[in-house]
């Protein structure tokens, strides 16, 4: 669901800046450190995402294949050592 906020345009040093709300952020799938795409327009800007997003984790669990992904991942018996 798109995020909508009206903003106030800073001064941040000799650059202009606006601060996004955690929800819009969130919405957006933004990370701290993240790195962004500026792109001037007629009127506006627009910033997105470089790269592909991390997934959410309700995105991981869709994309989940018990077939491929799924067994035992733990040897049953006494190896090594524990074999004495």
């Amino acid at each position: 669901m798109a995020k909508t906020a009206t903003l106030t345009i800073q001064q941040w040093g000799n650059s202009l800046a606006v601060r996004l709300p955690a929800a819009v952020a969130r919405s957006a799938h933004f990370e701290v450190g993240q790195e962004v795409e500026v792109t001037t327009q007629e009127v506006g800007v627009t910033v997105k995402p470089v790269g592909p997003r991390k997934l959410t984790l309700a995105e991981k669990l869709e994309r989940f294949d018990p077939a491929k992904h799924g067994g035992e991942a733990m040897v049953t018996g006494p190896i090594g050592a524990e074999v004495l």
